[in-house]
């Protein structure tokens, strides 16, 4: 699974992108979007996906797909 930004949430802040420890989030043209074929959804490294937790409005915007 990963993880998947909804657009209408997102504030396109870039806050997610910093801390994706597999850089499976890329901004083209301010949409942020999330690679599904990379993103582990950080298991085995967080609690929560670190996207999330940095995220100024957490999983209202990042959501499990």
């Amino acid at each position: 699974m990963a993880m998947k930004i909804i657009q209408a949430e997102c504030t396109s802040c870039g806050d997610c992108v910093p801390v994706c420890p597999t850089q499976s989030i890329t901004e083209k043209g301010g949409i942020y979007k999330i690679n599904k074929d990379t993103c582990t959804e950080c298991e085995g490294e967080a609690d929560s996906p670190k996207c999330v937790l940095a995220c100024p409005a957490g999983d209202a915007c990042i959501v499990y797909t």
